[in-house]
């Protein structure tokens, strides 16, 4: 008699659930990475031709990213992954960086530094350092009404120029579904910092280590490009993070961004396809 196979519940299937089934590391994983793929997919269905298939598949696609709680459960997801737990934030980096840079009450700050937190979930990562550090987070969906809801992309520009002593993108590139989006976020960091100001870049080791269009050269060369000088970093081969601080330098008008306007093979086999691609201008 063949045996009888149970239908595999999806571990996004109940909703209510969700937090409590996600102290797996595993399933913590799993639903991000799926909110990834439809989120990016979702971005190319909508800069697409205006198709009735692709205004079909548009409608799935919303439907699976509602179904599994929207980007409130991403978020949810992210939070339970920079629980104490598992490490706590990646705030806890930039603090050790800043504090040896003598950037703390210690070293006789005269006034505090504006750091702009984009992505944050909680309001209060860097509680520990109101009195040296003047934090403003921002979200796409604020859970909390001390985080302004706000897309970077579409901050403007002449109010923020020049603005910011620091700015964390923690977590953020990666979640951006469009590859020349993440350029011109770089770009906008650039722009918003005062010189010469910090960056805080944040990703998960794959996005590099493990992807055919990108990997760690490229991804210096970049930031060089936009006006970045590397000062920090920090990451182990087999870990799953990457941390970066970046200094703010005069950008050369007349760089060349041509070999980043379009996707290179840099490995091939079972990898990712994360990239930074720089928008024509």
């Amino acid at each position: 008699m063949p045996k009888v196979r149970r239908k595999k519940v999806p571990v996004t299937s109940d909703r209510k659930n969700t937090t409590s089934s996600s102290s797996n590391p595993h399933t913590t994983r799993t639903i991000i990475r799926r909110f990834h793929v439809l989120l990016k997919r979702q971005e190319q269905l909508k800069r697409g031709p205006s198709t009735a298939l692709h205004a079909a598949e548009l409608k799935e696609v919303e439907k699976d990213i509602e179904e599994m709680g929207g980007l409130a459960a991403y978020q949810r997801m992210s939070d339970i992954g920079q629980g104490s737990d598992r490490g706590g934030g990646s705030e806890k980096v930039l603090i050790k960086w800043l504090v040896d840079m003598g950037l703390s009450p210690e070293h006789s700050i005269p006034n505090r530094r504006r750091l702009l937190e984009v992505g944050a979930l909680k309001p209060d990562n860097y509680a520990s350092c109101s009195s040296w550090l003047d934090v403003t987070p921002i979200d796409l969906r604020s859970r909390h009404p001390a985080i302004r809801e706000q897309d970077f992309l579409e901050m403007d520009v002449d109010e923020n120029m020049g603005k910011w002593d620091i700015i964390s993108l923690s977590l953020v590139l990666n979640f951006v579904p469009e590859p020349r989006d993440r350029g011109r976020m770089l770009c906008l960091a650039h722009t918003f910092l005062r010189d010469p100001g910090l960056l805080f870049l944040v990703l998960p080791l794959p996005c590099i280590e493990n992807s055919r269009h990108f990997n760690f050269d490229l991804l210096q060369s970049l930031m060089g490009t936009i006006g970045f000088m590397e000062i920090q970093a920090k990451w182990k081969k087999g870990r799953k993070m990457a941390y970066w601080l970046y200094r703010k330098l005069k950008r050369d008008h007349d760089a060349d961004f041509s070999p980043f306007r379009k996707r290179t093979n840099c490995r091939r086999g079972s990898r990712n396809n994360f990239v930074i691609l720089v928008q024509e201008e």
